[in-house]
């Protein structure tokens, strides 16, 4: 039975390069591309493929929140994670939102195609290098806590609680001993990374995670 797949990947070399390592096994079907979170929800909903190949740093909804929005829309699909190696967060939070698997992008196309096949069947797949991080978070007792943005990195996710705080931006600059147009580049980043626009939407969008607590 040939598989039914959709590529998720902001870069168009990145999706025709994965589309071809697909089709070139046979029992696999690319039926659609997209190049954003929003795009991908749709398609997949459309589409109904067997399986979502994700990139976790999509544009627009990243790749944790169109996987929890695709599992929760058609909870037959299969969504695997395929990206560059990212934080153990990123990993814990695309399983919590549903994903059966999670590749790295250096995986060969027989290993991205038993993976694809793999999660079709209901299996759960975890490259060697996170199986082992994930296999040591659980054996800690799995107390680390989990960021719900793991697109930003340590520095961002902390300027991010500050400004949740309502601390501004010379505030932020004093308590972290960092230049203010040092802060002001890490807001941008937030920003652009949390698709919004300006700092009340990047507020919003950590009371909506439960990240923002009262200023101190």
């Amino acid at each position: 039975m040939t598989l039914r797949v959709l590529v998720a990947d902001d870069h168009p070399l990145s999706r025709e390069a994965l589309r071809t390592a697909l089709a070139m096994t046979g029992s696999l079907e690319v039926v659609g591309e997209a190049g954003d979170g929003d795009t991908a929800v749709d398609r997949a909903e459309a589409l109904r493929p067997d399986v979502v190949v994700v990139d976790l740093n999509l544009p627009g909804l990243n790749g944790v929140e169109a996987t929890r929005e695709i599992v929760l829309r058609r909870p037959g699909i299969a969504v695997l994670m395929l990206t560059e190696p990212q934080r153990d967060e990123s990993v814990f939070a695309a399983m919590r939102a549903g994903a059966r698997g999670y590749l790295l992008t250096d995986a060969d196309r027989q290993a991205i195609a038993r993976a694809v096949a793999a999660v079709a069947q209901g299996e759960v797949i975890v490259s060697a290098g996170i199986a082992s991080r994930v296999i040591a978070w659980f054996a800690s007792g799995g107390d680390r806590p989990l960021v719900p943005f793991p697109e930003l990195t340590d520095r961002e996710q902390e300027i991010l609680d500050l400004v949740a705080r309502g601390l501004t931006n010379p505030m932020i600059a004093q308590r972290l001993f960092l230049p203010e147009q040092t802060v002001r580049h890490h807001l941008s980043n937030v920003f652009m990374k949390l698709q919004v626009a300006d700092r009340s939407a990047a507020v919003a969008r950590a009371r909506d995670a439960g990240t923002s607590k009262e200023a101190r």
